[in-house]
């Protein structure tokens, strides 16, 4: 699929400053490389993860790649590439990006729009949708971190392990799609300042401010994604704590059965005794005697374990 900007009736090609490829069948990708005179990457060009295969410089184009986050309820990684120049910007994509349709919106305001400053708001609708993306995590960890440290009354036994495993699953969702964001965050921050860079002296100045910018605003959410990291880090070990006190809490109560326990055991073990002269054998009471003091013994250990919070 191809989709030219400024939109045209006939999707001309060669006058267009934005073409679009969506994943693109060998015929769109041969049209756009006969009407531009670019040659396009393919999908194992874009999907390369060393920087000199991500930034590279041919003529006088500019060959780019990063992965971004798609659009959807399960957004994953997919790979882009942008063919830059001064005059023109080429896209080639295999999947929907919300920071795509935003950016076409954007320009379309855009009387005098070239190959640097769509490549600009197109950088800078991916910025905005990382914000976004960074601003419901923050919210979704608050959620968490309020349901796990301000619970008025704490659960115990199925129902406290399924909660558990339900705020553990959730903390790891959360921490795989920061480090989505992350690896979207280091692909963008390593093109902005290339651009800057290497097309320094045909950047116009509003168009390099705007980039100077969008690189400011990539540093500022690399701060905040590693404040998220370190917040998803704490989460996960005091979910991890919460689980281990549980677990003490069973053993401790398995702990004091066996201790209350060890009195019967000793009696029966001491009567069971198979001795011919036991003189206790012959009291008439007896039997009852003993069920007695083991019955008291349990009971006084019972609640002495009760009084000092073990139970």
């Amino acid at each position: 699929m191809i989709t030219v900007f400024p939109p045209s009736e006939h999707g001309d090609l060669k006058s267009a400053v934005w073409v679009d490829l969506r994943a693109p069948s060998e015929d769109e990708i041969s049209e756009v490389e006969l009407a531009t005179g670019l040659s396009m990457p393919t999908r194992d060009d874009v999907s390369a993860i060393e920087a000199s295969s991500r930034l590279q410089r041919i003529g006088k184009a500019l060959y780019l790649s990063a992965p971004l986050l798609t659009a959807g309820e399960a957004p994953h990684l997919s790979p882009v590439g942008f063919v830059l120049t001064p005059e023109r910007l080429v896209t080639l994509r295999f999947d929907k990006f919300g920071a795509f349709d935003l950016a076409a919106g954007h320009m379309q305001d855009d009387p005098d729009l070239t190959g640097f400053g769509a490549f600009t708001c197109l950088f800078e609708s991916v910025v905005d949708k990382l914000a976004d993306g960074l601003e419901l995590v923050g919210a979704e960890l608050d959620r968490v971190s309020h349901g796990v440290f301000h619970q008025k009354a704490y659960r115990r036994g199925a129902a406290s392990d399924l909660h558990q495993r339900q705020t553990l699953a959730k903390v790891g969702r959360i921490g795989e799609r920061l480090s989505q964001v992350r690896d979207v965050l280091l692909s963008v921050g390593r093109i902005v300042p290339f651009v800057l860079e290497v097309r320094q002296a045909d950047t116009p100045e509003p168009i390099a401010a705007r980039l100077k910018a969008v690189r400011q605003d990539i540093a500022s959410l690399n701060d905040y994604e590693a404040h998220l990291a370190n917040k998803v880090q704490f989460l996960l070990d005091a979910v991890l704590g919460f689980i281990t006190i549980s677990q003490n809490d069973i053993f401790k109560v398995l702990t004091v059965a066996s201790v209350v326990g060890i009195f019967p055991t000793l009696v029966a073990g001491w009567y069971g005794m198979n001795f011919q002269y036991m003189p206790e054998l012959h009291w008439r009471y007896g039997y009852f005697g003993v069920l007695a003091a083991i019955a008291a013994i349990c009971l006084v250990l019972y609640w002495r374990f009760r009084r000092i919070g073990w139970l």
